[in-house]
This record gives C-alpha cells, structure tokens and sequence, in this order.
C-alpha cells in the first residue's frame, strides 16, 4: 500500500490515488516526470480544482527530485494553466479552478483510438482480475467490511467524490492481495483508467449501477469466490469499454 503523505486536499485527507500521485519517480529525476504525474492527476480528476500542493522543497522530498526540478516542473504546469502560484501568507501553488475533469477525459477519449483504448482495458482487467483473485483468498472478512461500510455510508452524488471513493475501494482490495507488485501496479493503472471510468458514471443512475456492481465484488472477495470475484470484474470492464466506444462514436459524429 503506498505510504501516507502530508498532501493536502481540498475535502480534507488525500483519497489513496491523490497520495500515489505524490510517490518518488524513481532514478528518473526529471522535471518533465514530475510534471506529467501532476498533470495526469488534474486532468484525470485525482486533484481537484483548488487542491493546494506541497510547497516547491516538500514537493522536491516526495518526488525524490532536486528543488530545482520541482520548481521547472511547477514552472512548467503554471505555463499550461493547469497550476496557479499565489503569493502571502495563504499563499502556495494550486490546482485551477478552471480545471473540468470530464473535459479532459472526454477530450483524452476522442483523441485515443478504440484499439488503445481496448488494449489499456485490457491491461486494467488483467491486473485487476489478479488483485481480486487472490485479494478473495487471503482478505480477512472484517477487512472487507471496513470497505464496504464507507460504501453503504455515501449518499452525496458529486460525481468526483464518488470517482475518488471508487478508486479508494479498488486499491484498497487490490492491497489485499498481498501483493506489492499488483498492487503498485494497480494504483498506476487505477490513475490511468480512471478518467474513463468516470465518463461511464456520469449520471446518478450510472453511479447507483457501479456501486451495485463494487458492492457484488465485495461480497464475493468476502466469500472466498475468486472465480465469482473475477467473473463480476470482466463483466464490469467489459460493460464500461462497450459505453466507452459507444460514446467516442458519438464524439466522432458531433
């Protein structure tokens, strides 16, 4: 499971996917990195608009980068517009408020071509296939009930707060296959689909259908039913790619 951050967030603490946003880059300490996981957080939702980030030196820590990387890579944001710095004493560097997730997701599902988008699935459905798979052997029932219990308590319908509570639950059943590679894998994926699968939850009734559809998944992971659990997966992906295509169709003919 990623480590926990200081990040803060404009609802309070960072969902799972905001705090993998803030995970080192590695050896790689490039500004065009940093900047591009920034970027694939805003565009994707994971930040929302008037999130505060860390300050340029804890952005530096938790990137793992030199100072002078993060403030190119800020610097670099601030000239796409998707980042605004003020200055004083509530000052910092904030996400802007002009930034429409569904915009970008929608303008990212026009620009990529259905082969892409059926091979990103089909990537997305392998990883989360073998989280589930073995999350459903070696999850403890009261682990599942903990997830199960924030579910049962959401009743807003802000389409963002529930994209975030989605990819909260996701990840955290795919921490409980045990597996570090899965799951690291799964928190990346997770950023990359997610988009996506929000465009599929636009209305109030496609949410009440995907949480339906999570719910189930819980209930077979508690069971022990990795073949249920894996089954219920496919079946959603697959239904979410069918909508997905269906409505690039419609964006090719506007």
């Amino acid at each position: 499971m990623p480590a926990s951050t200081t990040t803060p967030s404009r609802r309070g603490q960072p969902s799972r996917l905001q705090s993998a946003v803030f995970q080192p880059i590695g050896d790689a300490g490039r500004a065009a990195l940093v900047e591009r996981r920034i970027a694939e957080a805003i565009t994707g939702g994971v930040l929302a608009p008037g999130t505060k980030l860390p300050a340029e030196s804890e952005l530096a820590k938790l990137f793992g980068v030199a100072p002078v990387t993060a403030r190119e890579s800020l610097q670099s944001l601030r000239d796409r517009r998707l980042v605004v710095t003020r200055r004083g004493r509530n000052g910092g560097s904030f996400v802007v408020e002009t930034a429409n997730a569904a915009e970008f997701g929608t303008q990212a599902l026009r620009d990529m071509s259905r082969v892409a988008l059926r091979d990103l699935a089909a990537h997305y459905l392998a990883v989360t296939g073998a989280c589930v798979a073995l999350a459903a052997q070696r999850a403890d029932p009261s682990e599942i009930m903990h997830i199960r219990g924030r579910l049962d308590r959401f009743t807003g319908n802000d389409p963002l707060v529930w994209r975030r509570l989605a990819d909260d639950a996701h990840l955290e059943i795919s921490a409980l296959s045990q597996s570090a590679r899965l799951t690291r894998e799964q928190m990346r994926l997770q950023a990359e689909f997610s988009p996506f699968l929000a465009l599929v939850d636009a209305s109030e009734t496609d949410r009440d259908r995907s949480r339906s559809q999570l719910l189930a998944l819980l209930d077979a992971v508690s069971e022990a039913d990795s073949a249920a659990a894996t089954s219920l997966v496919r079946e959603s992906i697959t239904e979410a790619v069918d909508r997905l295509i269906d409505r690039q169709a419609e964006l090719a003919g506007s």
